[in-house]
Protein backbone atom coordinates (compact mmCIF):
# COMPACT_ATOMS: atom_id res chain seq x y z
CA UNK A 1 0.00 0.00 0.00
CA UNK A 2 1.62 3.60 -0.68
CA UNK A 3 -0.32 7.35 -0.87
CA UNK A 4 -0.44 8.87 -4.41
CA UNK A 5 -1.22 12.03 -5.43
CA UNK A 6 0.30 14.13 -8.06
CA UNK A 7 3.71 12.49 -6.58
CA UNK A 8 3.30 9.26 -4.32
CA UNK A 9 5.28 9.48 -1.29
CA UNK A 10 5.02 7.34 1.49
CA UNK A 11 4.30 3.22 1.63
CA UNK A 12 3.29 1.02 4.54
CA UNK A 13 6.69 -0.19 5.65
CA UNK A 14 8.07 3.24 5.81
CA UNK A 15 9.72 4.59 3.01
CA UNK A 16 8.91 8.20 1.74
CA UNK A 17 9.96 10.68 -0.51
CA UNK A 18 9.26 14.29 -1.28
CA UNK A 19 9.78 15.91 -5.01
CA UNK A 20 11.11 18.87 -6.73
CA UNK A 21 11.93 19.36 -10.88
CA UNK A 22 15.36 20.69 -11.81
CA UNK A 23 14.80 20.60 -15.59
CA UNK A 24 18.70 19.61 -16.94
CA UNK A 25 19.99 19.87 -20.08
CA UNK A 26 17.04 19.62 -23.10
CA UNK A 27 19.35 17.26 -25.25
CA UNK A 28 19.25 14.81 -22.18
CA UNK A 29 15.31 14.55 -22.70
CA UNK A 30 14.34 11.42 -24.45
CA UNK A 31 9.89 10.66 -24.98
CA UNK A 32 10.31 7.74 -25.82
CA UNK A 33 11.54 6.22 -22.35
CA UNK A 34 8.90 4.57 -20.75
CA UNK A 35 8.89 6.05 -17.22
CA UNK A 36 8.53 9.31 -15.80
CA UNK A 37 9.01 10.16 -12.35
CA UNK A 38 5.61 9.69 -10.73
CA UNK A 39 5.73 6.43 -12.86
CA UNK A 40 9.40 4.91 -11.67
CA UNK A 41 7.64 6.50 -7.49
CA UNK A 42 5.01 4.01 -7.78
CA UNK A 43 6.94 0.61 -8.45
CA UNK A 44 10.02 1.88 -5.84
CA UNK A 45 7.19 2.01 -3.55
CA UNK A 46 5.37 -0.87 -4.33
CA UNK A 47 8.36 -2.74 -3.52
CA UNK A 48 10.59 -1.62 -1.40
CA UNK A 49 11.06 -1.92 2.23
CA UNK A 50 13.95 0.80 2.70
CA UNK A 51 15.40 4.07 0.80
CA UNK A 52 18.40 2.45 -0.62
CA UNK A 53 16.20 -0.17 -1.93
CA UNK A 54 13.89 2.24 -3.82
CA UNK A 55 16.60 4.21 -5.00
CA UNK A 56 18.13 1.08 -6.46
CA UNK A 57 14.88 -0.17 -8.15
CA UNK A 58 14.25 3.48 -9.76
CA UNK A 59 17.44 3.72 -11.23
CA UNK A 60 17.40 -0.14 -12.53
CA UNK A 61 13.96 0.25 -14.14
CA UNK A 62 14.87 3.77 -15.68
CA UNK A 63 18.25 2.39 -17.80
CA UNK A 64 16.71 -0.53 -18.40
CA UNK A 65 13.16 0.84 -20.04
CA UNK A 66 14.38 4.52 -20.46
CA UNK A 67 13.60 7.63 -18.49
CA UNK A 68 11.08 9.81 -20.62
CA UNK A 69 10.57 12.82 -18.16
CA UNK A 70 12.57 16.01 -17.17
CA UNK A 71 14.94 16.09 -14.62
CA UNK A 72 13.53 15.15 -11.44
CA UNK A 73 14.88 15.52 -7.53
CA UNK A 74 13.34 12.63 -4.95
CA UNK A 75 14.36 13.21 -1.55
CA UNK A 76 14.05 9.44 0.16
CA UNK A 77 14.03 8.61 3.21
CA UNK A 78 13.50 5.73 5.90
CA UNK A 79 13.67 5.47 9.58
CA UNK A 80 17.61 5.13 9.17
CA UNK A 81 18.84 7.07 6.07
CA UNK A 82 17.98 10.41 3.93
CA UNK A 83 18.85 10.64 0.31
CA UNK A 84 18.77 13.18 -2.68
CA UNK A 85 18.23 11.03 -5.69
CA UNK A 86 18.17 13.00 -9.47
CA UNK A 87 18.01 11.63 -12.56
CA UNK A 88 17.92 12.50 -16.35
CA UNK A 89 17.07 11.25 -19.56
CA UNK A 90 20.25 9.36 -21.62
CA UNK A 91 19.17 11.44 -25.23
CA UNK A 92 17.62 10.81 -28.09
CA UNK A 93 19.48 8.23 -29.53
CA UNK A 94 19.45 6.05 -25.93
CA UNK A 95 16.47 4.90 -23.85
CA UNK A 96 18.21 5.10 -20.74
CA UNK A 97 18.76 6.99 -17.82
CA UNK A 98 21.29 9.12 -16.23
CA UNK A 99 21.29 8.89 -12.49
CA UNK A 100 23.16 9.76 -9.16
CA UNK A 101 21.77 9.53 -5.35
CA UNK A 102 23.94 11.26 -2.62
CA UNK A 103 23.28 10.27 1.20
CA UNK A 104 22.43 13.19 3.56
CA UNK A 105 24.75 12.68 6.53
CA UNK A 106 22.70 11.94 9.84
CA UNK A 107 23.51 15.13 11.63
CA UNK A 108 22.65 17.23 8.79
CA UNK A 109 19.80 19.09 6.99
CA UNK A 110 20.22 19.48 2.90
CA UNK A 111 17.90 21.63 0.89
CA UNK A 112 16.45 21.08 -3.04
CA UNK A 113 14.69 23.99 -4.62
CA UNK A 114 14.40 23.11 -8.42
CA UNK A 115 17.85 22.89 -9.05
CA UNK A 116 20.52 20.01 -8.94
CA UNK A 117 22.07 19.90 -5.42
CA UNK A 118 24.61 17.11 -6.25
CA UNK A 119 28.37 18.44 -6.88
CA UNK A 120 31.12 16.01 -7.41
CA UNK A 121 30.49 12.42 -6.89
CA UNK A 122 32.61 10.11 -4.87
CA UNK A 123 33.34 6.93 -6.59
CA UNK A 124 33.97 3.84 -4.63
CA UNK A 125 32.12 5.31 -1.60
CA UNK A 126 29.15 3.05 -1.69
CA UNK A 127 28.10 4.02 1.62
CA UNK A 128 27.46 7.34 0.41
CA UNK A 129 26.90 7.76 -3.47
CA UNK A 130 24.87 5.20 -5.45
CA UNK A 131 24.88 6.31 -9.60
CA UNK A 132 24.31 5.20 -13.21
CA UNK A 133 27.26 3.12 -14.75
CA UNK A 134 26.70 5.78 -17.87
CA UNK A 135 26.84 9.12 -15.34
CA UNK A 136 31.45 9.71 -15.92
CA UNK A 137 31.49 8.29 -19.80
CA UNK A 138 28.81 9.71 -21.09
CA UNK A 139 29.85 13.44 -19.86
CA UNK A 140 33.39 12.68 -21.13
CA UNK A 141 31.80 11.21 -24.55
CA UNK A 142 29.78 14.29 -25.28
CA UNK A 143 33.22 16.80 -24.05
CA UNK A 144 30.80 17.91 -21.52
CA UNK A 145 33.43 16.53 -19.11
CA UNK A 146 37.65 16.55 -18.99
CA UNK A 147 38.94 14.52 -16.60
CA UNK A 148 42.13 16.10 -16.75
CA UNK A 149 40.70 19.12 -15.10
CA UNK A 150 39.16 17.88 -12.55
CA UNK A 151 36.12 15.52 -10.84
CA UNK A 152 32.71 15.64 -12.61
CA UNK A 153 30.97 18.01 -10.58
CA UNK A 154 27.44 16.59 -11.45
CA UNK A 155 25.03 19.68 -11.46
CA UNK A 156 27.35 21.56 -14.17
CA UNK A 157 27.46 19.09 -16.12
CA UNK A 158 23.98 17.77 -16.08
CA UNK A 159 21.51 20.44 -14.87
CA UNK A 160 23.35 23.74 -14.88
CA UNK A 161 21.04 26.50 -13.39
CA UNK A 162 21.98 29.82 -12.09
CA UNK A 163 19.37 31.71 -11.12
CA UNK A 164 17.97 33.15 -7.46
CA UNK A 165 14.93 31.61 -8.48
CA UNK A 166 16.46 28.57 -7.21
CA UNK A 167 19.59 29.64 -4.98
CA UNK A 168 17.82 32.22 -2.63
CA UNK A 169 15.33 29.54 -1.42
CA UNK A 170 18.06 27.32 -0.91
CA UNK A 171 20.05 29.90 1.10
CA UNK A 172 16.88 31.13 3.30
CA UNK A 173 16.23 27.55 4.40
CA UNK A 174 19.97 26.65 5.15
CA UNK A 175 20.16 30.02 7.07
CA UNK A 176 17.20 29.30 8.61
CA UNK A 177 18.39 26.00 9.85
CA UNK A 178 21.97 26.96 10.71
CA UNK A 179 21.95 31.30 11.05
CA UNK A 180 25.39 31.00 12.60
CA UNK A 181 26.88 30.16 9.20
CA UNK A 182 25.84 33.56 7.87
CA UNK A 183 25.38 32.77 4.34
CA UNK A 184 25.72 34.74 1.55
CA UNK A 185 21.86 35.41 -0.33
CA UNK A 186 23.66 36.30 -3.01
CA UNK A 187 26.04 32.83 -3.64
CA UNK A 188 25.22 30.69 -6.63
CA UNK A 189 26.69 27.20 -4.90
CA UNK A 190 25.79 26.54 -1.36
CA UNK A 191 26.59 23.50 0.62
CA UNK A 192 24.72 19.78 -0.28
CA UNK A 193 24.41 20.00 3.44
CA UNK A 194 24.73 21.63 6.99
CA UNK A 195 24.55 20.82 10.57
CA UNK A 196 21.50 22.90 12.32
CA UNK A 197 22.22 24.98 14.90
CA UNK A 198 19.51 23.17 17.15
CA UNK A 199 17.52 19.98 16.25
CA UNK A 200 15.07 20.93 13.50
CA UNK A 201 11.22 19.91 14.59
CA UNK A 202 7.99 18.92 13.01
CA UNK A 203 6.99 22.53 13.80
CA UNK A 204 10.26 24.01 12.83
CA UNK A 205 9.74 22.37 8.79
CA UNK A 206 6.28 23.73 9.38
CA UNK A 207 7.39 27.17 9.39
CA UNK A 208 9.87 26.85 6.72
CA UNK A 209 7.96 25.98 4.21
CA UNK A 210 5.66 28.65 5.11
CA UNK A 211 8.06 31.31 4.37
CA UNK A 212 8.11 34.71 2.56
CA UNK A 213 11.79 35.48 3.61
CA UNK A 214 9.85 37.40 6.63
CA UNK A 215 12.56 40.11 8.48
CA UNK A 216 15.07 39.96 5.44
CA UNK A 217 15.86 42.45 2.63
CA UNK A 218 14.00 40.00 0.18
CA UNK A 219 10.64 39.65 2.79
CA UNK A 220 7.72 39.36 -0.09
CA UNK A 221 5.08 41.33 2.20
CA UNK A 222 6.68 44.53 1.89
CA UNK A 223 6.67 47.41 -0.58
CA UNK A 224 4.90 48.38 -3.38
CA UNK A 225 4.44 45.02 -5.07
CA UNK A 226 3.17 43.69 -1.99
CA UNK A 227 -0.34 45.90 -2.03
CA UNK A 228 -1.43 47.66 0.90
CA UNK A 229 -2.27 44.77 2.47
CA UNK A 230 1.78 43.15 2.43
CA UNK A 231 0.78 40.04 -0.01
CA UNK A 232 3.52 37.90 -0.69
CA UNK A 233 1.86 36.46 -3.72
CA UNK A 234 3.14 36.92 -6.98
CA UNK A 235 1.35 35.95 -10.07
CA UNK A 236 3.05 34.89 -13.47
CA UNK A 237 4.26 37.47 -15.09
CA UNK A 238 6.19 37.85 -18.85
CA UNK A 239 9.71 37.16 -18.06
CA UNK A 240 10.55 39.85 -20.77
CA UNK A 241 9.19 42.17 -18.13
CA UNK A 242 11.35 41.30 -15.79
CA UNK A 243 10.90 38.41 -12.59
CA UNK A 244 9.92 37.86 -9.18
CA UNK A 245 11.61 36.53 -5.88
CA UNK A 246 10.13 32.99 -5.82
CA UNK A 247 8.86 32.18 -1.97
CA UNK A 248 9.41 28.93 -0.32
CA UNK A 249 5.54 28.78 0.24
CA UNK A 250 3.60 29.44 -3.25
CA UNK A 251 -0.37 30.28 -3.63
CA UNK A 252 -0.59 28.20 -6.34
CA UNK A 253 1.20 24.73 -4.57
CA UNK A 254 -1.19 21.32 -4.85
CA UNK A 255 -0.28 20.03 -1.59
CA UNK A 256 3.05 20.03 0.79
CA UNK A 257 4.17 17.22 3.41
CA UNK A 258 6.00 16.44 6.33
CA UNK A 259 7.30 13.24 6.03
CA UNK A 260 8.42 12.31 9.88
CA UNK A 261 10.43 8.74 10.13
CA UNK A 262 11.77 6.94 13.27
CA UNK A 263 13.18 4.00 14.03
CA UNK A 264 12.10 3.44 17.87
CA UNK A 265 8.74 2.67 17.14
CA UNK A 266 6.76 -0.45 15.08
CA UNK A 267 7.03 0.88 11.31
CA UNK A 268 3.25 1.58 11.30
CA UNK A 269 3.58 4.17 14.43
CA UNK A 270 7.00 5.60 13.59
CA UNK A 271 6.53 6.58 10.20
CA UNK A 272 3.91 10.29 9.89
CA UNK A 273 2.96 12.02 6.77
CA UNK A 274 2.10 15.76 8.00
CA UNK A 275 -0.27 16.16 5.00
CA UNK A 276 -1.21 20.29 3.93
CA UNK A 277 -3.64 20.91 0.94
CA UNK A 278 -2.99 23.69 -1.03
CA UNK A 279 -0.89 26.61 -0.02
CA UNK A 280 1.46 25.76 2.63
CA UNK A 281 1.32 29.19 4.15
CA UNK A 282 -2.27 28.76 4.44
CA UNK A 283 -3.06 25.53 5.16
CA UNK A 284 -3.49 23.08 8.12
CA UNK A 285 -0.87 20.18 8.67
CA UNK A 286 -3.23 17.17 9.47
CA UNK A 287 -1.00 13.50 10.66
CA UNK A 288 -1.36 10.49 8.57
CA UNK A 289 0.23 7.69 9.48
CA UNK A 290 2.02 4.96 7.17
CA UNK A 291 0.17 2.15 8.30
CA UNK A 292 -3.19 3.80 8.17
CA UNK A 293 -5.78 1.72 6.10
CA UNK A 294 -8.15 4.45 4.86
CA UNK A 295 -7.75 8.00 4.77
CA UNK A 296 -11.12 10.63 4.43
CA UNK A 297 -13.27 10.66 1.26
CA UNK A 298 -12.51 14.35 1.10
CA UNK A 299 -9.18 14.06 0.40
CA UNK A 300 -9.32 11.67 -1.91
CA UNK A 301 -11.39 13.65 -4.82
CA UNK A 302 -11.15 17.17 -5.97
CA UNK A 303 -10.28 19.07 -9.57
CA UNK A 304 -9.37 22.38 -9.75
CA UNK A 305 -11.87 22.54 -12.90
CA UNK A 306 -14.73 22.34 -10.75
CA UNK A 307 -15.17 23.85 -7.31
CA UNK A 308 -16.59 20.60 -5.16
CA UNK A 309 -17.45 21.17 -1.12
CA UNK A 310 -16.66 17.25 -0.99
CA UNK A 311 -12.95 18.13 -1.35
CA UNK A 312 -10.98 18.72 1.08
CA UNK A 313 -8.36 20.86 -1.62
CA UNK A 314 -11.22 23.44 -2.21
CA UNK A 315 -11.81 24.11 1.11
CA UNK A 316 -8.00 25.76 1.37
CA UNK A 317 -7.41 27.30 -1.92
CA UNK A 318 -10.89 29.12 -1.03
CA UNK A 319 -9.43 30.26 2.29
CA UNK A 320 -6.16 30.84 0.50
CA UNK A 321 -7.16 32.99 -2.83
CA UNK A 322 -10.07 35.13 -0.31
CA UNK A 323 -6.84 35.50 2.18
CA UNK A 324 -5.08 37.60 -0.94
CA UNK A 325 -8.03 40.88 -0.75
CA UNK A 326 -6.97 41.56 2.71
CA UNK A 327 -3.68 39.41 3.34
CA UNK A 328 -2.48 41.19 6.36
CA UNK A 329 -5.51 40.50 8.49
CA UNK A 330 -6.81 37.05 7.67
CA UNK A 331 -3.83 35.58 7.68
CA UNK A 332 -2.98 35.85 11.17
CA UNK A 333 -6.86 34.66 11.31
CA UNK A 334 -5.64 31.35 9.09
CA UNK A 335 -2.32 31.04 11.68
CA UNK A 336 -4.51 31.02 14.99
CA UNK A 337 -6.71 28.05 13.36
CA UNK A 338 -3.88 26.40 11.80
CA UNK A 339 -1.66 26.63 15.09
CA UNK A 340 -4.78 25.62 17.32
CA UNK A 341 -4.86 22.07 15.21
CA UNK A 342 -1.37 21.64 14.77
CA UNK A 343 -0.66 22.40 17.92
CA UNK A 344 -3.20 19.99 19.40
CA UNK A 345 -1.91 17.37 16.58
CA UNK A 346 1.52 17.82 17.76
CA UNK A 347 0.95 17.52 21.58
CA UNK A 348 -1.37 14.48 21.28
CA UNK A 349 1.23 12.74 19.49
CA UNK A 350 3.07 11.26 21.85
CA UNK A 351 0.07 10.11 23.92
CA UNK A 352 -1.53 8.72 20.89
CA UNK A 353 1.61 6.86 20.03
CA UNK A 354 2.13 5.78 23.24
CA UNK A 355 -1.36 3.72 23.29
CA UNK A 356 -1.11 2.54 20.24
CA UNK A 357 2.53 1.26 21.00
CA UNK A 358 1.02 -0.61 23.91
CA UNK A 359 -1.95 -1.75 21.12
CA UNK A 360 0.84 -2.99 18.82
CA UNK A 361 1.95 -5.23 21.60
CA UNK A 362 -1.74 -6.98 22.18
CA UNK A 363 -2.81 -6.67 18.07
CA UNK A 364 -0.83 -4.64 15.50
CA UNK A 365 -4.21 -4.54 13.35
CA UNK A 366 -6.07 -3.07 16.44
CA UNK A 367 -3.25 -0.31 16.79
CA UNK A 368 -3.44 0.59 13.03
CA UNK A 369 -7.10 0.58 13.61
CA UNK A 370 -6.69 3.27 16.66
CA UNK A 371 -4.06 5.04 14.79
CA UNK A 372 -6.74 5.28 11.69
CA UNK A 373 -9.84 6.66 13.41
CA UNK A 374 -8.01 8.86 15.08
CA UNK A 375 -6.00 10.39 12.13
CA UNK A 376 -9.22 10.51 10.05
CA UNK A 377 -11.52 12.45 12.89
CA UNK A 378 -8.65 14.81 13.32
CA UNK A 379 -8.35 15.85 9.73
CA UNK A 380 -12.43 15.70 9.02
CA UNK A 381 -12.25 18.23 11.90
CA UNK A 382 -9.93 20.04 10.64
CA UNK A 383 -11.97 20.52 7.03
CA UNK A 384 -15.22 21.30 8.40
CA UNK A 385 -13.80 23.69 10.51
CA UNK A 386 -11.75 25.73 7.08
CA UNK A 387 -15.51 25.76 5.50
CA UNK A 388 -16.41 27.07 8.65
CA UNK A 389 -13.11 29.94 8.37
CA UNK A 390 -14.17 30.70 4.38
CA UNK A 391 -17.76 31.69 5.88
CA UNK A 392 -16.17 33.59 8.72
CA UNK A 393 -13.59 35.36 6.59
CA UNK A 394 -16.20 36.12 4.27
CA UNK A 395 -18.41 37.73 6.58
CA UNK A 396 -15.49 39.64 8.76
CA UNK A 397 -14.07 40.97 5.66
CA UNK A 398 -17.08 41.70 3.23
CA UNK A 399 -16.26 44.84 1.03
CA UNK A 400 -13.60 46.41 2.56
CA UNK A 401 -14.71 46.79 5.97
CA UNK A 402 -13.11 44.43 9.08
CA UNK A 403 -16.25 43.28 10.92
CA UNK A 404 -18.38 46.33 9.17
CA UNK A 405 -15.70 48.47 10.27
CA UNK A 406 -13.84 50.89 8.25
CA UNK A 407 -10.58 49.44 8.24
CA UNK A 408 -8.75 51.39 5.18
CA UNK A 409 -5.50 51.55 3.88
CA UNK A 410 -2.19 51.93 5.30
CA UNK A 411 -0.40 55.37 5.51
CA UNK A 412 2.66 54.36 4.16
CA UNK A 413 0.88 52.51 0.76
CA UNK A 414 -1.54 55.75 0.22
CA UNK A 415 1.46 58.06 0.26
CA UNK A 416 3.60 55.78 -1.91
CA UNK A 417 0.46 55.68 -4.70
CA UNK A 418 0.13 59.10 -4.16
CA UNK A 419 -3.29 59.43 -2.27
CA UNK A 420 -4.18 62.96 -1.84
CA UNK A 421 -7.23 65.23 -1.66
CA UNK A 422 -9.14 66.05 -5.20
CA UNK A 423 -8.38 69.11 -6.69
CA UNK A 424 -10.99 71.92 -5.85
CA UNK A 425 -13.32 72.51 -8.70
CA UNK A 426 -12.07 75.64 -11.01
CA UNK A 427 -14.83 78.84 -10.33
Amino acid sequence: MYYDTAYPFANEKGVMMGETTVGGRRELRNPEGMFEIWELQRIALERASTAREAIKIMGEMAEKYGYGDGGECLTVIDKDEAWFFEIYGAGPLEKGAIWVAQRVPDDEVGVSANRSRIFVIKENDPDNFMYSKNVFTYAKDLGWWDPAKGPLHFANVYAPKLSVYNSRREWRVLSLIAPSLKLDPWLMEYPFSVKPDKKVTVQDLMKYKRDHYEGTEFDLTKGLAAGPFGNPNRYATPATLGEWERAISIFRCSYSVILQARSWLPTPIANVIWFGEDAPHSTCYVPFYVGATSIPASFTVGSRATLDRNSAWWAFNLVSNFADLKYSYMIKDIEALASKFEDEALAMQPVIESAAAELYKVDPKLAVSFLTNYSNAHAEKVVAEWWKLFDTLAVKYQDGYVSLKTAGYPDEWLKAVGFNKLPAPSK
